[in-house]
């Protein structure tokens, strides 16, 4: 089976450099990549709960989260959703994962909106610490496989939670379970703990670029 890893140490022949190949080439080039691979697949025996973080400046971290959701809902594997941030509005992604509520799904959107519309620092603080608290009960909970705090990195970059506690929440997850941490500005300390980190780098973006407003879909 092809996963991401596979694809990822697979996928980096330059263009240019196939098309200069013969067939016959080509394929005794390919054939070695696959013995290659086969060994690194073998060789990747441990099996772990992860704990892994979404960040940087560009599009897609909580969109990345949810895909995994998807994989561990398929799975039959029961899942927590806390929202730290994006409490105040309803995205089409939690209509489509009603079917799954009180079944495999707990999603709980706690946050009332972004900073700068609350504008009450004393509340964004109240409201992350109780996110906190609630995605603390299920990552304890053997019985959850996945467990994502979505936008938690924003709280732990304006400092409404403490980095050593969240750390030491996520040291209390069952060996096998799951979590993941998205938001800009990850701390480096969740970035040094983390067994998968990937930074979304913003290139271009169509509201900042060209003034094109949120669209249904898209960005909710």
């Amino acid at each position: 089976m092809q996963t991401d890893e596979t694809w990822a140490t697979t996928s980096d022949v330059a263009v240019g450099e196939n098309s200069s190949l013969t067939s016959e080439q080509y394929r005794k080039k390919m054939e070695r990549r696959k013995q290659v691979q086969e060994v690194r697949v073998t060789n990747a025996s441990t099996e772990k709960g992860l704990i892994i973080v979404n960040t940087g400046n560009g599009k897609g971290k909580t969109t990345a989260a949810l895909g995994m959701v998807l994989r561990a809902l398929g799975h039959g594997y029961k899942v927590a959703i806390i929202q730290f941030i994006k409490g105040a509005w309803e995205p089409a992604e939690k209509r489509v994962f009603s079917i799954w509520q009180d079944d495999l799904l707990e999603f709980h959107a706690m946050g009332e909106g972004f900073t700068w519309e609350t504008q009450d620092r004393d509340r964004d603080i109240e409201k992350a610490v109780e996110a906190w608290q609630k995605g603390l009960e299920y990552i304890r909970n053997p019985d959850f496989k996945l467990v994502l705090l979505d936008e938690i990195n924003i709280a732990l970059k304006l400092a409404y939670l403490g980095v050593e506690e969240v750390l030491a929440g996520l040291a209390q997850k069952p060996p096998d379970n799951h979590v993941i941490l998205t938001g800009r500005g990850a701390p480096t300390a969740l970035i040094e703990q983390a067994d998968l980190v990937t930074e979304m780098s913003l290139i271009k973006h169509p509201f900042r670029d060209q003034g094109i407003k949120a669209q249904p879909g898209i960005e909710y």
